[in-house]
């Protein structure tokens, strides 16, 4: 009897972590149309954090002997398991080729191989040197952005970016703020908004890769993001691109601020049966976008993606630290050729 009451301080805290973990697992099973209930877009976010709190809990359960409570902080471990541990099975590995060509000093633009980038800009307020000095270093050859103004846009000009990526196509938005992408090739079929989409016009343009062989659409991605007032709102601007899935003869790169993690229901059904989530793909593991504007709370929702085609083989997935932004720019190398 005095056994199983011993480290009621640990026993409680083991118990509350697990209903913690417990509801946090919840929340991620429930169906796409539960998962746009107020705040439980935040829960989900945090959905890889829950097998912490459950690791914690079963630590807890087993020094103070609470068996049930060390079975529910099992159960949530091996679930969050089995949803977060295959962004770390290796995927098909880059060939030689492939990182050869993405790290000449100039990118080779006739290749079926690219380095691309996106990053969201914070209203304008990220610094444009680092942008250009980042798609320098990276040998970037398609670059989306989020959030951009006018004036962001001019000092990403005065600072280079036409020296690397002379090829644009941007689109505003009625809140001033607005997404674009530069290429190294042409952009051919421009367009300011790639479908109708109740959050932002999202630009378009197709590169044709492998010595013009293989056209590639790249659309920058910007969702609204889920507040107390938009709830329904990030659910439909995601819903939305489902209508991409339908254009069976295009083959598209999605790259932007989706405001949704793969834990988000919505998220995985844009996906489908046709799209893949580059980080996942790669093997790379989970990664953290978004916060980094705030010095005291580390990066902890990976909601930037890089979307492809599946059979296009993703690798060297990388973030890279933006001054002024709120967001880590998100890179992949992709491979076009065994798609």
């Amino acid at each position: 009897m005095a056994a199983s009451r011993r480290h009621p301080v640990l026993a409680s805290v083991g118990a509350l972590l697990a209903l913690v973990s417990l509801l946090g697992c919840a929340a991620r099973l429930l169906p796409e149309d539960m998962q746009a209930l107020p705040y439980v877009p935040y829960v989900i976010a945090l959905s890889p954090w829950f097998a912490l709190a459950a690791v914690a809990s079963l630590i807890c359960a087993c020094i103070s002997h609470r068996w049930f409570t060390a079975a529910v902080a099992v159960a949530c471990i091996v679930l969050q398991g089995y949803w977060q541990l295959p962004f770390y099975r290796n995927g098909e590995p880059l060939g030689a080729q492939a990182i050869t060509a993405v790290g000449q000093s100039n990118p080779v633009t006739d290749d079926a191989f690219a380095r691309v980038m996106t990053c969201n800009v914070y209203k304008g307020a990220a610094d444009p040197q680092a942008i250009v000095d980042t798609v320098r270093d990276q040998h970037v050859e398609v670059l989306a952005l989020q959030e951009a103004t006018p004036q962001f846009v001019q000092r990403l000009e005065q600072a280079g970016i036409a020296d690397y990526l002379p090829y644009a196509v941007s689109a505003s938005s009625g809140s001033g703020y607005g997404n674009g992408l530069w290429s190294a090739q042409p952009l051919r079929q421009p367009a300011d908004a790639e479908f109708a989409s109740s959050a932002s016009n999202m630009p378009a343009g197709t590169i044709r890769f492998d010595n013009g062989a293989l056209p590639v659409r790249f659309v920058s991605v910007h969702t609204t993001s889920p507040t107390p007032q938009s709830w329904d709102l990030w659910r439909k601007s995601l819903t939305e691109m489902q209508q991409l899935t339908k254009r069976t003869g295009t083959q598209y790169v999605l790259m932007g601020d989706f405001n949704a993690t793969y834990d988000h229901a919505v998220f995985r059904n844009l996906l489908g049966t046709r799209f893949q989530d580059a980080a996942r793909a790669s093997g790379h593991g989970l990664v953290f976008s978004w916060p980094v504007d705030k010095p005291w709370l580390p990066a902890f929702s990976g909601i930037d993606h890089i979307v492809t085609e599946r059979g296009v083989v993703a690798g060297q997935v990388s973030t890279v630290r933006i001054g002024g932004s709120d967001h880590r720019a998100l890179l992949a190398t992709l491979d076009f050729t065994r798609r």
